[in-house]
This record gives structure tokens, C-alpha cells and sequence, in this order.
């Protein structure tokens, strides 16, 4: 079943631990629908103050293992708690505490942002002289001051998602739950939407935010790689990438299909990934490996315009790691989870969409 990576226990020797100290906690967590373990024995520990990104691609399991933390759905088997509440047996209290913002806009769209403001303040009985103070403040902080009176769904989408957000925020949640906030929305908005989060988790808000975006994993303080219901990795982001087998080496041939063939089995090859017109290349000897690879190539007739050193960057780490993981399984004859998933890994980062 999956476990923290990284994280051991020293409760016996009196030893503060995470989960000593976790505001969100869960032990061998399970969801099954029929034949589909969406989540599978997730035992995960998450700190107070901290942005944690679920990782993974579509059909992974973040969604349903949000539902379950924030006390919308039971679990199978295991349990969580959140704020030091059991998700089962006392839901209530979790509900008190918490914010959730839900992947698909949830709002009223017949209703103005300050009239969808006014109605979650009433749900959640925030009156008076504070009510309206709370109202203005978030407006401010959304950015929704002079669209005020407009009507959500005559909002831009990147709106939208922060007005759901201002309405998440009305009661002063300890935590908030965002469910892939930012999918569908340009990257403008989506960097935008992100200060705003940043701006709360300096406030001390614990946010836990699944995304399928590489560059937004970036931005969080640790990151749980989900693939097929079950927890393949935690940590932070520059640890996880470190995880990655051997060091890199970014290529750029005249043709990258007939590159990728060539050096497809070549000795001291580990892994080679397509970016576009790029390949990124996993060797234990970078030194040793670009000579011979100009020589391969250059056989096969094809230009090398640039051949480089690099880093790994979250997206090369993700699809290395669930690869790896992949193989593991094979190698014990497991069987999928979760149904045969994308190996490629998340949609694309914030790159792929024409920004840095």
C-alpha cells in the first residue's frame, strides 16, 4: 500500500515527528468504486501553513482523495483526519474549518459576484458590520472590486476562479482545498491566480491544491505524485527531482523521430524524452555520452544545432518516476489500480502554453 516516502515515525522515542504535528492525516486511505480503486492505501501526513500539491495525471485519484478529506465522501477502508477530526465520524467540525473549491465552477451564474459573495456569507452566518468588512476585503484581494455587480457567468474564466476562491474564503477557513483551481484558464490568470495563493499562504492558510501543471508543483511546499490511486512519491519539489536516475542532457537534432531511433538502446542511454523539437536524454556519464552521440549521430546524417548539459525540471522528474514505478510493478506482476493511465504524465506546464 502507498506510504510517505521519506517521512518515519518516532512517536515511541519522543521525538516531535510530522504527524506529530499534522493538521491533514491519513492511514492506508482507500476508495473503491466496484472494480476501480481510485485511491489506494494513501498514508500521507501534511503540515499546518504549507502548500501541498497533489501531482498527477487525469484519473489518478486527486479528486477523490480531496472528497475524502474534505468529508464529502467515506472511504472504503483506512481513515484521515483533518484539523484533528476523523473525516467519518465528525464531519461537521471538519466543515467549520475548511474551505473546498471544486474543479468545475460551482457558483450562481444568474447572481452577481457581490450577491454570490452575500449568499455564501449567509451560508456560513457571517453578519453585520464584519460581513460587509470581509466581503469588501476579499473583493480587494480577488481583484473583483470593479466587476462587483456583474454577473458570474458573464465572467472571464480566470474570474470565475477567483470569485469562487473569495467565496471559499468568506468564513476564514484554516485550510482550503483546490481542486485543479486553474485548469482551463489562460496563463495570465493562472499566474495571477496563483499570487493570490501565495499572498494566503503567507497569511499561515494550510492549502492543498491538485494540479496537472509541472510549473505549478513548483511553487508548493511538498508534492505527492499520484498515479493509479496510490502515492508513488513525496517530498519537496527539489528532492523529487532529484530522485531522477543519472544526470541529463538537453539535444536539439535536425530530425528529432530519426534521433530518438538512433540513439533508442545505445550504451550509457538510460531514458530519452520528447519535448518538441528537443530531447532529453538520462545518462550516468554526461562527459562520456555527448561525444558519442555526435558520432551516432552524425552516421545517421543528422545535424546536432545544439547539445547541452541540464537540470531536471518537475515534468522530466514525474514521467522518470512513474516509469520507474511502472517497471517495479511489472517486475512484481502487479496489476493496475486504477486502469491503464498516460505514462507521459500531467497536461503541460505553464511552457507549454507560451509562457516561462
Amino acid at each position: 500500500m502507498g506510504k510517505e516516502g521519506n517521512i518515519q515515525s518516532s512517536r515511541n522515542m519522543g521525538v516531535e515527528t510530522l504527524a506529530d504535528q499534522a493538521v491533514i492525516e491519513t492511514h492506508d486511505l482507500t476508495k473503491a468504486f466496484k472494480t476501480v480503486v481510485a485511491v489506494d492505501g494513501l498514508t500521507l501526513q501534511i503540515r499546518p501553513g504549507e502548500i501541498f500539491g497533489l501531482l498527477g495525471p487525469d484519473g489518478a485519484g486527486k479528486t477523490t482523495t480531496i472528497r475524502l478529506l474534505v468529508a464529502i465522501m467515506d472511504p472504503t477502508s483506512g481513515w484521515a483526519k483533518v484539523a484533528g477530526f476523523d473525516t467519518v465520524s465528525e464531519p461537521e467540525p471538519i466543515k467549520r474549518r475548511i474551505g473546498y473549491m471544486a474543479q468545475s465552477f460551482n457558483l450562481y451564474g444568474d447572481l452577481s459576484v457581490w450577491e454570490n459573495l452575500n449568499f455564501f456569507a449567509d451560508v456560513f452566518e457571517v453578519t453585520g458590520a464584519e460581513r460587509e468588512a470581509r466581503i469588501q476585503r476579499l473583493l480587494d484581494f480577488a481583484r473583483l472590486g470593479e466587476f462587483r455587480e456583474r454577473r458570474a457567468a458573464h465572467l472571464s474564466g480566470g474570474m470565475q476562479k477567483k470569485l469562487a476562491l473569495a467565496c471559499t474564503l468568506i468564513h476564514t477557513p484554516e485550510i482550503i482545498f483546490l481542486d485543479e483551481p486553474t485548469t482551463g484558464v489562460d496563463p495570465v490568470s493562472r499566474r495571477e491566480f496563483w499570487d493570490i495563493l501565495t499572498d494566503l499562504h503567507l497569511q499561515g492558510i494550510t492549502l492543498v491544491v491538485s494540479t496537472p501543471y509541472m510549473d505549478e508543483a513548483e511553487r508548493c511546499s511538498r508534492v505527492g505524485l499520484i498515479y493509479q490511486g496510490r502515492l508513488v512519491v513525496c517530498d519537496t519539489p527539489e528532492k523529487v527531482k532529484a530522485m531522477t536516475e543519472g544526470e541529463l542532457i538537453a539535444l536539439w537534432p535536425s530530425d528529432v523521430r530519426q534521433a530518438q531511433a538512433a540513439l533508442t538502446g545505445q550504451a550509457g542511454v538510460l531514458e530519452i524524452q520528447t519535448y518538441g523539437d528537443q530531447l532529453r536524454i538520462f545518462t550516468h556519464d554526461t562527459d562520456g555520452l555527448m561525444e558519442r552521440l555526435r558520432s551516432v549521430l552524425a552516421q545517421e546524417g543528422i545535424e546536432v544545432r545544439d547539445l547541452r548539459k541540464t537540470r531536471p525540471r518537475m515534468e522530466e522528474a514525474f514521467i522518470s518516476l512513474i516509469r520507474r514505478h511502472m517497471a517495479d510493478n511489472r517486475t512484481a506482476g502487479g496489476t493496475p489500480a486504477n486502469g491503464e493511465q498516460d505514462a507521459r504524465g500531467p497536461r503541460g506546464s505553464a511552457a507549454d502554453e507560451g509562457t516561462a
